[in-house]
């Protein structure tokens, strides 16, 4: 179960609720069980790698049917497509909150249907997933991918005492934030100057705004952050890949990357864009976050909730004391792109 799939192309079909169905039992008359899952925005980069591995999975092993759908970055939409779920008679709810807040009235839902939930990429309080014996997590382990962060700016920061524009021992850094209050965008802005603090490098924060996961925003950010700072900036952070493409964006209007201007830009996820510009020289690098793992664990635990076994049943996976299943995360520069080109195919 913890093999390799290769992600082939998915049908997709956007419709603002059931807006997947890979034929149903209700349609077909098989017992299959039927998975409820939801993507909070279809149109983010990585949750897209995720989404179809996690199609790529129901259609390949064909042990489940399962319909999918966009939350479209809006919670009361996915209350209500959870409620369709629920009234449709899924076996099992497979749920990216858009919002980790709406953890326990969704778990609610769930729990008063007597319905296995499986939450995944975005976490929920630990009293929700604790509250229910019938509920589960996969992801990231959070906190880790902002420690490598830092030590990926920490040991390069090291081997290029030039970056240090003004000579003063310090980082000068900008942060681009994801959602706040999100658990992984919370870890990630605050473990790597903590990291970067320990290795006994000075650090000075000259700007921290959420970019929301999105590059548009990530982009626009940077260019204020340079029209107000100019060279005065010696690192850039961000959350996420998708923001650090934004980040480069500006940064390449600006003049960076063309002769000696150079910037410093690391995220996370290791996407294909983003392994890109890391081979042209204009990304430092980033952590990987395999979406295809997190997309074959959520699977399988999905899977083995629906047909009522152990959530481990079948598989390699360790389950923490969380009640989750954890996705491993790794630096990735352009000494080793291999794993992250791997993982996104």
């Amino acid at each position: 179960m913890k093999k390799v799939i290769a992600i082939g192309s998915a049908l997709l079909m956007i419709c603002s609720i059931a807006v997947f169905a890979n034929g149903s039992s209700e349609a077909t008359g098989n017992a299959r069980p039927q998975l409820g899952i939801t993507v909070y925005k279809y149109d983010d980069n990585y949750m897209s790698f995720v989404r179809k591995a996690i199609e790529t999975a129901c259609e390949e092993n064909g042990e489940v049917d399962y319909q999918i759908c966009d939350s479209m970055n809006d919670q009361a939409k996915q209350n209500d497509q959870i409620d369709t779920y629920i009234n449709k008679g899924v076996d099992c709810l497979v749920v990216n909150l858009v919002e980790p807040a709406a953890g326990k009235t969704v778990c609610e839902k769930a729990k008063k249907a007597g319905l296995p939930i499986i939450f995944y990429n975005k976490e929920p309080a630990r009293d929700v997933i604790m509250g229910y014996d019938k509920c589960w997590y996969a992801g990231i382990t959070s906190a880790e991918f902002g420690i490598q962060q830092g030590h990926l700016i920490v040991n390069e920061w090291k081997t290029h005492p030039e970056w240090d524009k003004n000579g003063d021992g310090k980082i000068q850094y900008v942060m681009l934030k994801g959602e706040p209050g999100h658990p992984d965008a919370e870890v990630r802005t605050s473990e790597p100057p903590k990291i970067i603090k320990e290795a006994g490098i000075g650090i000075e924060q000259l700007e921290l705004q959420t970019g929301m996961w999105d590059a548009s925003k990530g982009k626009e950010l940077m260019e204020t952050w340079l029209a107000k700072h100019g060279d005065s900036i010696e690192f850039v952070i961000c959350n996420n890949d998708a923001m650090a493409l934004g980040a480069v964006e500006a940064l390449k209007s600006a003049g960076y990357f063309t002769g000696e201007k150079y910037m410093p830009v690391v995220g996370v996820d290791g996407l294909p864009e983003a392994v890109e510009l890391i081979k042209k020289g204009q990304m430092l690098g980033t952590i990987l976050n395999d979406p295809k793992a997190l997309g074959l664990a959520t699977y399988a635990m999905a899977v083995n909730a629906a047909k009522g076994r152990d959530i481990c049943y079948g598989t390699d996976y360790t389950l923490g004391d969380r009640k989750d299943i954890r996705v491993a995360c790794e630096i990735t520069t352009v000494d080793n792109l291999e794993n992250a080109i791997a993982a996104y195919k």
